[in-house]
């Protein structure tokens, strides 16, 4: 919709993960040379932590547009919360094996005959376990078992766990002993800061062509970092929605007084009272006040609000295009 208003090639703030978008921050740089250096050790597990929406998805999404498709087989498993035998045949499935029906020992057998077969070729087999936090303890240790299959040279499978934070208790109970001794690298994925806000926005708008249309100032960069805490996610939401607000305003400066107008409006959505930065009248007025506004930060919305939220942007866009493309047939009978 706003594309072609701002002579974009392609929405920059999707939210499904797209490797051509992936930020280099310096949290996501370190992440992804743990997954590199994991890779070339070829065994062992890599933990990557993060709240939500910090792009941990992202991370794998981008790993897998590396690998070498001829040597490396690479399946990724979105746990819910599985018990150990229903893992197995999850793991299976991810793999494209059979599953239904067969008993534990045969789903072993059957997946160390698959580890060998990938081995003799020689290809590495890894398995990528996306929402990690939600196993149970037992389950983890049924990935660790995993593990232990291996020839007299090399392990025949590796394994990235990403979970949210509370995955790190997990991993630091009393009974994980031997799965912390088998993780060779592990890292945390945090917010990220002003600074790499501004250059994860710009990123990805020039990802689609944008050269500098519309123009957003100094401030309202600032603001954009407070209301979303710097969340990826969260930031892909609140620019989106910025995009199409100055879309139906006609706007080609994007003003302090523009990102309160719609953090005010996502906050009605989701019912959260927003706490607004005062609008600033001009740009020098902006200026003058930045110290005072950059430590004001909007109310952020929580996790369960945002996915509400996400559902009414698609929503909104969804009528729009209906009444755009409605608003077409009628102008096309109109030349008839």
């Amino acid at each position: 919709m706003y594309e072609a208003f701002y002579n974009l090639s392609t929405k920059p703030f999707q939210l499904s993960p797209d490797p051509r978008f992936f930020f280099d921050s310096s949290v996501h740089k370190r992440a992804m040379s743990y997954l590199r250096y994991g890779l070339s050790q070829g065994e062992g597990f890599i933990v990557i932590t993060g709240g939500i929406g910090t792009g941990k998805t992202t991370l794998v999404r981008n790993l897998f547009a590396e690998l070498d498709q001829q040597k490396i087989v690479a399946a990724q498993l979105v746990t819910t919360k599985l018990q150990p035998d229903e893992l197995l045949k999850m793991v299976s499935s991810s793999f494209g094996l059979p599953y239904e029906g067969l008993s534990k020992a045969s789903l072993l057998k059957q997946f160390e005959t698959f580890l060998k077969k990938c081995d003799f070729q020689d290809k590495r087999v890894l398995l990528v376990v996306d929402e990690a936090q939600n196993l149970p303890a037992e389950t983890v240790e049924e990935l660790r078992m995993l593990s232990n299959f291996q020839t007299d040279k090399r392990s025949l499978i590796q394994s990235f766990l990403l979970g949210q934070e509370e995955f790190r208790q997990t991993i630091n109970s009393p009974g994980m002993e031997q799965l912390r001794q088998r993780i060779i690298a592990s890292c945390h994925l945090s917010p990220l800061d002003k600074k790499e806000t501004r250059l994860y926005i710009e990123h990805r708008l020039k990802e689609v062509g944008w050269s500098s249309r519309p123009v957003i100032t100094d401030i309202a960069f600032e603001l954009i970092h407070n209301f979303t805490n710097g969340v990826p996610r969260r930031i892909n939401v609140f620019c989106d929605r910025l995009l199409l607000f100055g879309y139906l305003e006609e706007l080609f400066v994007f003003k302090p007084e523009v990102i309160n107008k719609v953090a005010d409006e996502l906050a009605a959505e989701v019912s959260v009272p927003s706490k607004p930065v005062t609008a600033l009248q001009t740009e020098q007025k902006a200026e003058s006040a930045a110290a005072s506004t950059s430590s004001s930060a909007d109310t952020p919305i929580s996790d369960c609000q945002l996915e509400r939220l996400e559902m009414a942007v698609q929503s909104l866009e969804r009528g729009f295009d209906e009444k755009i493309g409605h608003l077409k047939q009628v102008i096309e009978r109109l030349k008839k």
